[in-house]
């Protein structure tokens, strides 16, 4: 299978899996009638499709491209896994039509680029475990942002009496602010992760390249942390935990894909 035929049934199986979660969540036709499980099928399929075509496009000879958006493709299948995984537990399969979508278009803007960040053969085992963590906490703190987001529309709808629509499909406020929390909590704890790793296996986190994604990714840090301290002792919650969610979230974001941006695209091209 080439890369382009798997890139293109992941997409397809990615747009039919989000069409399907949207007939069945507005109780259409009968889509309605079917399992949760059997809707998310195709997600799963189209995520295995996905992960192939990240295979192709990572690995070579030369070493892993970890290019600014074959990075954003990893971190989006990543999102896709733990939200697919998450929502045969948890009523959350509203996720599923805002993720799925973006994780086709990072895929094809993956395919449609040439942004490349090789790492050699042989590098560190420390090296590769110190990025693997930082995927996974940037991908598992993404869908907590996510969470936040839909949170805060959840919120503000039933502020305004007004629980119509696909508000009304979500689970109640405190199931989705304790499902934020524990992706919180497991984001943090990968982050926290990253951060030590990184402190052990580079030479130097704050030499000149690295010094804006270490501070951003600490100051990141330390907002998580706030936040966790301040749920445990004080008991925040709603539109306090939402804001210190995002602020989070968007700390490292720049912190990775922002910095990837401006060296790998913007600079590379200039």
């Amino acid at each position: 299978m080439t890369n382009l035929s798997a890139a293109f049934i992941a997409v397809t199986l990615y747009l039919g899996c989000t069409v399907l979660l949207m007939l069945k969540l507005r109780g259409v036709g009968k889509v309605a009638t079917l399992s949760k499980q059997m809707i998310l099928i195709p997600g799963f399929l189209g995520l295995g499709a996905h992960i192939y075509t990240l295979s192709t496009s990572m690995m070579s000879p030369m070493g892993i491209n970890i290019g600014f958006f074959t990075a954003l493709s990893l971190v989006s299948a990543f999102i896709t896994l733990f939200t697919l995984v998450s929502a045969i537990r948890h009523p959350i399969e509203i996720l599923g039509i805002v993720v799925m979508p973006v994780a086709a278009f990072t895929m094809a803007a993956d395919l449609a680029t040439t942004s490349v960040h090789l790492l050699p053969p042989g590098s560190p085992g420390g090296l590769i475990f110190h990025i693997i963590t930082s995927i996974i906490a940037y991908s598992i703190l993404g869908l907590a942002a996510l969470h936040a987001i839909v949170l805060s529309v959840q919120n503000s709808f039933l502020h305004k009496h007004q629980p119509g629509g696909l508000i009304r499909l979500l689970p109640p406020l405190t199931t989705m602010e304790s499902l934020l929390f524990d992706a919180i909590i497991i984001g943090f704890a990968c982050l926290s992760l990253s951060l030590l790793s990184g402190m052990i296996f580079l030479e130097n986190m704050f030499a000149q390249h690295l010094a804006h994604k270490t501070i951003l990714s600490i100051l990141a840090w330390l907002v998580f942390a706030v936040l966790l301290i301040g749920r445990w002792q004080v008991g925040w919650r709603g539109r306090t935990a939402i804001r210190w969610t995002l602020g989070g979230f968007i700390s490292l974001m720049l912190a990775y894909f922002g910095s990837k941006f401006v060296l790998e695209v913007i600079l590379a091209s200039s």
